[in-house]
């Protein structure tokens, strides 16, 4: 394989492409489906990184047009990123107000990443200088706040619909690892704020089935008041209600815009620190490095520079994890997991 993701993109700058809109017409959705697609300039046998946007009050950083400080900085380091804009989006607000599934279009935000694996061969044809360069068998999801939720249900989360009563499983088998963004934690009588009301499907998702290995990530202080009083906590239930394997990213100071991935000098980020930003992408590209490729000393690398010592951005913790995962990381006992 011939790809940059061992570089330390910090040192190394590696040029990285970005080609938007590739079109997806999608039967029956109101719109069509519209990508970004951003690779390293150079490599071949490049993983994938499907990346799933959140939900804030900008209008155009929920859409393919966001996250271009995450984006870049995974693409510099040996991953094709795609980015697509679901009907969420407020850029589509006058398009699909009125279409099945508002206004949180769960089902569909879900539906889009299977349709972007579907055509995989076309997208890859279609951005200039990609063809022949993709793995089409190395795909991981990562989501940020509501694309968290999105991404946990295609890892293997559950949900009981609160409209129509039945419980939903949208696992999506080509997926081979994911990363949870400050995502979303559990219902119940904790989801008690007051956007509670508003998007009960937040809290209708039940983590129990989420096998898949996943790294989520939480910072300290981001305090989701708004959906539940139980802190920065809550933002941990995907790791301590599903089972291992599991790895837990904690980042110390960091709010729910994790430094800024949405966006610099962008209303989403309370928190800006390009520094964080960068060891964030470090660690999680790390992550799926090494998921993807077993053999990697990436994800032990990473945490062995970036969450050890006086100067560490977070810490991690781990479950159900053997080799590269449970040896580089914290590994809790049966007795400290849910």
């Amino acid at each position: 394989m011939s790809t940059p993701t061992g570089t330390d993109a910090r040192d190394v700058p590696v040029p990285v492409l970005s080609f938007a809109p590739v079109v997806l017409p999608v039967p029956g959705r109101p719109v069509d489906l519209r990508v970004r697609v951003s690779a390293p300039a150079t490599g071949t046998d490049l993983p994938v990184i499907l990346l799933s946007h959140g939900h804030g009050p900008s209008n155009h950083l929920s859409s393919l047009n966001g996250y271009a400080p995450l984006a870049n900085l995974w693409a510099a380091r040996g991953f094709v990123v795609l980015q697509p804009t679901h009907l969420t989006s407020r850029t589509l607000s006058h398009l699909v107000a009125d279409a099945p599934g508002a206004p949180d279009f769960w089902r569909s935000r879900a539906e889009d990443m299977s349709h972007i694996l579907d055509r995989l061969d076309m997208i890859e044809r279609t951005v200039p200088g990609l063809a022949g360069r993709i793995d089409h068998t190395r795909v991981a999801l990562a989501g940020h706040s509501l694309g968290g939720f999105t991404a946990a249900l295609l890892l293997g989360a559950g949900l009981h619909d609160p409209v129509g009563g039945e419980t939903v499983h949208l696992l999506e088998p080509r997926i081979g690892a994911g990363v949870l963004l400050a995502a979303p934690g559990r219902g119940g009588e904790v989801f008690n704020g007051p956007m509670a009301e508003q998007w009960p499907i937040i809290g209708a998702v039940d983590f129990s089935t989420m096998t898949t290995p996943v790294l989520v990530v939480i910072g300290d202080k981001d305090d989701p008041r708004h959906f539940t009083d139980m802190g920065p906590d809550w933002h941990a239930d995907p790791y301590t209600l599903a089972p291992g394997p599991k790895s837990l990213l904690t980042l110390f100071d960091a709010e729910h815009g994790l430094g800024g991935i949405a966006g610099y000098d962008a209303a989403e980020t309370t928190d800006e620190n390009p520094e964080r930003v960068a060891a964030l992408a470090r660690l999680t590209a790390a992550y799926l490095h090494t998921r993807l490729h077993p053999d990697s000393p990436a994800w032990r690398s990473a945490c062995e520079a970036l969450t050890t010592g006086p100067e560490a951005v977070g810490r991690v913790d781990t479950k159900g994890e053997t080799g590269p995962f449970g040896a580089s990381a914290r590994e809790e006992g049966p007795e400290e997991t849910a």
